[in-house]
C-alpha cells in the first residue's frame, strides 16, 4: 500500500544549485531523491513546498514524497541522515493523508535575510550572511517596508527570468529587526516570486544607504518596472524559516 510522508528539511545550500534538479550541478533535490531512492530500493521522487536559489538556505523546507516501504517515520530520519551530507538534515519525518501536497496546501512561508552591517566581516557568518560596512538608516528601512504590506503587483521586484502566470503577491508582514551587528529582514506571506525576497532586500538596503528615500519605493512598486528597483541581494543571506500549512 502507498503511503505518503512529509520532510523537514534543513541545508547550507551553499555547495549547491539550489532545491530543484539542475544540468549543470549537484541539486538538495537530487541529493534527497537519491538518497530515498537507495533506502526505498525503488525510485523515489520528492516534491518540495518550492525552490530556493543556488547558495540560498533553509532551516524547514517541507518536501513529501510516497512509498510502498514498510519503514516507520523514525526509521526513514535515521537512515536518511546517515546517507546525507553534513550539510543536508532531515530534522522531521511524519505520515500524511494522500491528499497532502507540500506545494498546494502551503498556507504561509516565511523568508529571513541576514545583514551583517560593521566595519568587519565574519569568519564564522560570510556564508549566511551580506556583509555591508557602510552606516544605514535602519528607520528610513522600516518606514520604507510599510509599502510592501498587502496585495501588490510586484513586477518591479521579480527576476527577468520568473515564469509565474501572475505578479501578484501578497505580503503579510515585512519586519526588520535588529540584533548586535546583525540586522534580520523577515518577509511572510503565502508565495513569492523568483528573487522577489532578495530584491526587495536590495531595495531596502538603497533606503539605508540614502541613495532613495523610503517614500520612493511606493513609486518603484507602482511603476512595475525592474530596472529601476534597487540591486538584487546575495543568495547567501536569504534563508527559508518555515512554511505553515
Amino acid at each position: 500500500m502507498k503511503k505518503k510522508y512529509l520532510l523537514i528539511i534543513e541545508y547550507e545550500g551553499t555547495a549547491y544549485h539550489g532545491w530543484q534538479f539542475q544540468k549543470n550541478g549537484i541539486s538538495i533535490q537530487e541529493v534527497i531523491e537519491t538518497a530515498l531512492t537507495k533506502i526505498t530500493k525503488a525510485k523515489t521522487s520528492v516534491l518540495s513546498s518550492g525552490r530556493t536559489d543556488a547558495g540560498v538556505h533553509a532551516e524547514g523546507m517541507p518536501a513529501h514524497f510516497v512509498t510502498e516501504s514498510k519503514m516507520k517515520p523514525f526509521e526513514f530520519l535515521f537512515a536518511l541522515n546517515s546517507q546525507l551530507p553534513l550539510d543536508i538534515t532531515v530534522r522531521e519525518v511524519r505520515k500524511v493523508p494522500m491528499s497532502f501536497n507540500a506545494r498546494g496546501s502551503a498556507k504561509r512561508k516565511l523568508y529571513r535575510y541576514s545583514v551583517l552591517n560593521r566595519d568587519h566581516p565574519s569568519a564564522l557568518n560570510y556564508r549566511r550572511s551580506w556583509f555591508i560596512p557602510h552606516a544605514l538608516d535602519i528607520a528610513a528601512m522600516r518606514r520604507a517596508t510599510k509599502y510592501f504590506i498587502g496585495k501588490h503587483d510586484f513586477t518591479s521586484f521579480r527576476a527577468g527570468n520568473c515564469n509565474a502566470k501572475t505578479p501578484i503577491r501578497i505580503l503579510n508582514r515585512v519586519e526588520i529587526l535588529k540584533q548586535g551587528s546583525f540586522l534580520q529582514f523577515e518577509f511572510e506571506g503565502k508565495g513569492f516570486l523568483k528573487h522577489m525576497v532578495r530584491n526587495l532586500v536590495g531595495t531596502l538596503v538603497h533606503v539605508g544607504r540614502k541613495k532613495i528615500s523610503a517614500r520612493q519605493v511606493k513609486t518603484i512598486l507602482e511603476a512595475r518596472n525592474r530596472k529601476i528597483a534597487g540591486p538584487t541581494a546575495p543568495a547567501q543571506g536569504l534563508c527559508l524559516v518555515k512554511v505553515s500549512y
